[in-house]
């Protein structure tokens, strides 16, 4: 185990009808401006919109609106709520959605309060240092943004996706209430039980040895989830389910999965690429088809690891005289679970061919400025066969 530090400093307000008391719970920081930032008609044909507008007048909390967030949020909406945020001297961002939405409302937070474009720091050319304070209410258990660091944008400028780390995108609080979710239909519930699960998964895999307390929390997060998500696949209903999808979200991208471990997430920085050329491709849906294609490609440089995870979370049996088998039978159970979610697991079922390969990998490499951290170096070569796994 290496060195860490740990920092989740989110209050989370979790359970039935806590959306209904968001105003209180602004008011009570002692903020009396908001943007409530949010994204399609969803919100408001739910009956959401109107219980938040009513918390918040209700509280005498005054507050702007910016809506129109799109899957893989766009920094030109962020530039718009940033100088909003600034004509209107908003004091906190409240973002009302998923992951999308509380990732541009966490940029327009910190690009509201200094003279930078926001893109500057999704690229990393500059750090933020400081921000407005970020409240949310959440619909889709997938991202963990409620209580990360990260958040992820993309410039229509170049198709390029990008995210960095801060903690000042830490949200202030955040009030995760299930029933919220049963709205979801079935193949966003599929694409937030694949993030949940690889945002758990890009921290296991570590390179660091003898790391077991954190590899246990993990499995046992996994194989909740795993459990939980076939029940709500089929019974979008129930509650105890939507919880665990729910609870198992934040606690997988708070970092607490991963503690002690280096973490590279090659996977993830592989995705960026894909959703960034190929827009309509949902996050969890294009992570359902690198990380099958990522683990043959990887697994035999650390046999050990995978045969762990086969044993430990899909309960397959270990063959002592051919453990790679019990790896790839790990692998092969992963990617028929994401099946059994009907997401996809090839590019071929989105019509997507190889001819993005080489762009994809020029762009992942930063142009041949960096090399992806992982059991071996990924550079352009090795990203374009983890891509051609993937056809």
């Amino acid at each position: 185990m290496i060195n860490f530090e740990y920092y989740a400093p989110t209050k989370i307000f979790f359970g039935k009808d806590t959306q209904k008391d968001v105003g209180k719970i602004i008011k009570n920081y002692g903020y009396k401006k908001i943007l409530l930032h949010f994204g399609g008609g969803s919100v408001k044909k739910s009956g959401l919109y109107d219980q938040v507008v009513e918390s918040l007048k209700n509280s005498n909390i005054d507050f702007v609106e910016l809506g129109g967030v799109e899957a893989n949020p766009k920094v030109s909406l962020v530039r718009i709520g940033a100088e909003l945020c600034k004509k209107e001297n908003i004091e906190l961002v409240l973002a009302v959605g998923g992951g999308s939405v509380i990732d541009s409302a966490k940029v327009i937070a910190s690009s509201a309060v200094t003279t930078i474009d926001p893109w500057e720091f999704s690229s990393k050319m500059e750090t933020p240092k400081k921000a407005l304070p970020v409240g949310t209410i959440l619909t889709l258990s997938a991202s963990g943004s409620e209580m990360s660091s990260s958040a992820v944008l993309t410039n229509e400028d170049g198709l390029l996706k990008r995210g960095y780390n801060s903690e000042f995108n830490r949200p202030l609080f955040s009030i995760l209430n299930p029933e919220l979710t049963y709205t979801v239909n079935q193949f966003q519930t599929g694409c937030g039980i694949v993030d949940i699960m690889m945002h758990t998964l890009e921290r296991y895999f570590t390179i660091t040895k003898k790391v077991d307390l954190t590899d246990h929390i993990a499995e046992g997060l996994l194989i909740s989830v795993i459990n939980a998500g076939e029940v709500a696949i089929k019974n979008p209903e129930d509650y105890e389910a939507r919880a665990t999808l729910m609870w198992a979200g934040s606690l997988s991208h708070n970092d607490l999965t991963g503690v002690g471990g280096d973490v590279f997430m090659a996977c993830h920085q592989i995705e960026h690429e894909l959703s960034g050329i190929y827009d309509f491709v949902a996050h969890g849906a294009g992570l359902s088809i690198i990380f099958p294609a990522w683990a043959k490609f990887v697994y035999k440089y650390n046999v050990e690891k995978f045969c762990q995870y086969a044993v430990r979370v899909w309960n397959i049996e270990m063959n002592f005289e051919n453990p790679q088998e019990t790896a790839l039978k790990g692998i092969i159970a992963t990617e028929n679970y994401f099946k059994s979610l009907n997401m996809p697991v090839r590019l071929s079922e989105l019509n997507i061919s190889d001819e993005k390969f080489e762009e994809m990998a020029i762009k992942c490499t930063f142009w041949g400025e960096r090399v992806l951290p992982d059991y071996i170096p990924l550079d352009k070569k090795e990203i374009i066969e983890i891509l051609e796994l993937c056809k």
